[in-house]
């Protein structure tokens, strides 16, 4: 069974209390005070906390996050990699974005993030689950899919994780 990710792109702690959230995917648009109290409340309930967007690396480190989401491209990604982990520290965890193709998640993986990120839309929904099996029968690096649609029937995905929005 697949663990939930929440993502948050407006202030709302509704989701802080949900035992079924394994983590939370905060977007650096949002308010600094919100972040600094929604981080810190997720910390005594032992639950991890990562940024997406832009900045999200200095967000990171100002607020004491857990780690990021970011899209570094296929270009230099290696090293990309290596610079990212070295700004953020080995405690940190990196989640990254991968185009829907084999061909660059088997790029992505090969660099070790943590985990790679599959974009998933209602449309062309078959295409994304053969790839999301394909991942999972080659690769050790855990996967998530990020719902870009809602009504996405996440649950016939193969991947680790689905990162769910919530507004």
């Amino acid at each position: 069974m697949q663990k939930i990710i929440y993502r948050i792109d407006e202030a709302n702690e509704t989701y802080l209390n949900d035992l079924g959230a394994e983590c939370y995917v905060l977007n650096t648009m949002l308010d600094a005070s919100f972040c600094k109290d929604f981080i810190c409340k997720s910390a005594k309930n032992e639950k991890i906390v990562l940024f997406y967007g832009e900045n999200a690396v200095s967000c990171c480190q100002k607020y004491g996050a857990d780690g990021v989401v970011v899209d570094l491209g296929d270009e230099k990604l290696k090293e990309k990699v290596g610079l990212l982990r070295k700004e953020l520290g080995k405690d940190k965890f990196i989640g990254l974005f991968t185009r829907n193709r084999r061909h660059e998640s088997m790029i992505v993986s090969e660099v070790e993030p943590d985990f790679i990120i599959f974009k998933i839309w209602k449309d062309g929904f078959a295409q994304l689950k053969e790839l999301t099996d394909w991942y999972a029968d080659f690769f050790l690096i855990q996967s998530a899919a990020w719902l870009m649609d809602e009504n996405v029937d996440f649950e016939q995905l193969n991947t680790d994780f689905v990162i769910k929005n919530i507004a």
